[in-house]
């Protein structure tokens, strides 16, 4: 995208700014996932370079490769990050993320029965996930 996209968490600490993004959604249904989002975690993507983050957010080692970010007053999801890569950031963050569409589902057969999503895309099993992704076992 060309324009700047602007969000912040919920009580206003953290602001967070783009300059490019992929005007995509994610969700995920792993168990990490499920824990840390209340039942699933939605995102999109903006290159390291893109992000500027203005406010103390909190980081949390999640596996061996990735990151979460998260503000440590309201406790809002930030982003999810491997290390070093693009910013998978939490589209509720941002007003004009209603726009984006939904484009995968990944774990889509560990989603629990309240989390299923309509519409022509594609479903991810786990099994069809962890075998283009070797370092990750995320349902243990």
């Amino acid at each position: 995208m060309t324009t700047t996209l602007h969000g912040h968490c919920l009580c206003g600490d953290v602001a967070i700014t783009l300059r490019d993004w992929t005007p995509e959604i994610s969700v995920c249904h792993c168990s990490m996932c499920r824990r840390a989002g209340g039942g699933l975690m939605g995102g999109f993507v903006a290159p390291a370079d893109a992000v500027t983050v203005t406010g103390e957010a909190r980081r949390y080692r999640s596996s061996d490769f990735a990151e979460r970010a998260f503000c440590p007053r309201c406790g809002a999801n930030l982003w999810l990050r491997d290390d070093g890569a693009e910013y998978e950031l939490s589209p509720g963050l941002f007003d004009d993320a209603t726009r984006f569409p939904l484009i995968r589902e990944v774990y889509a057969d560990c989603a629990h029965r309240f989390a299923s999503f309509s519409g022509d895309h594609p479903r991810i099993t786990r099994a069809e996930y962890e075998s283009h992704q070797p370092h990750v076992e995320a349902d243990r």
